[in-house]
C-alpha cells in the first residue's frame, strides 16, 4: 500500500535512512539523523506543498518512502522538483520503488510539476534502472564530487518530463 506519511512513520523512515548513511554511499551524509531531524525535513516538504509517500507491505510494515523537493528556490524553477526514493534493504527488488514512483509522479502531475530530476551516487545500477524505467535520461555526470568512506564518489543526474 502507498499512502501519505504520518507522524507514526517517522521512526521507521529514520531507521531506513540511517542505514544508508552508515552503510552506503547512496547519501553523502555521514552522521545518523534523529527522528526530530527527519520530522523537520518532512515538514519542509509539506510546506512546499510537495508529496512525501510511504510504502507498506501486507503486514503494515513501512518498507520505503519517496518524496519530492524543490529543485531550486528561484521562481522560474517552480515546475521542477528533485525526486528521492529509499527502501529498507530487506525489501529491495520487490517492486516497492516502482510503486512509490508511480504514486509520487501521479501526485506531482496533479500539482503541475513538469520536470523531475533524480541524483544518483555512481555506480548504482538499481537506482539507474528505476529512474530509466520512468523515462528519465542521464543529463549529467559529476566526477569525484563527494568524499565518503575514504573514497571519492561520482554522482549523476537523471531528468524526465511528466506528461
Amino acid at each position: 500500500m502507498i499512502r501519505v506519511i504520518t507522524n507514526k512513520d517517522l521512526e521507521s523512515i529514520t531507521d531506513i535512512y540511517n542505514y544508508y548513511i552508515s552503510s552506503t554511499t547512496v547519501t553523502f551524509e555521514d552522521e545518523n539523523i534523529t527522528v526530530e531531524t527527519m520530522q523537520e525535513r518532512v515538514a519542509k516538504v509539506h510546506a512546499a506543498h510537495l508529496p512525501w509517500l510511504i510504502a507498506e507491505n501486507d503486514l503494515g510494515v513501512v518498507v520505503g518512502y519517496a518524496y519530492a523537493t524543490k529543485w531550486r528556490e528561484r521562481f522560474a524553477y517552480r515546475f521542477s522538483v528533485e525526486v528521492t526514493v529509499y527502501l529498507s534493504p530487506e525489501h529491495e527488488k520487490q517492486g516497492y520503488g516502482t510503486k512509490l514512483y508511480e504514486a509520487l509522479f501521479a501526485e506531482l502531475k496533479k500539482r503541475s510539476v513538469h520536470s523531475v530530476i533524480g541524483g544518483i551516487t555512481l555506480p548504482n545500477p538499481a537506482s539507474i534502472a528505476l529512474h530509466e524505467k520512468f523515462g528519465m535520461k542521464q543529463v549529467a555526470h559529476f566526477k569525484e564530487v563527494g568524499f565518503k568512506f575514504d573514497n571519492w564518489q561520482d554522482t549523476g543526474y537523471w531528468q524526465g518530463a511528466l506528461k
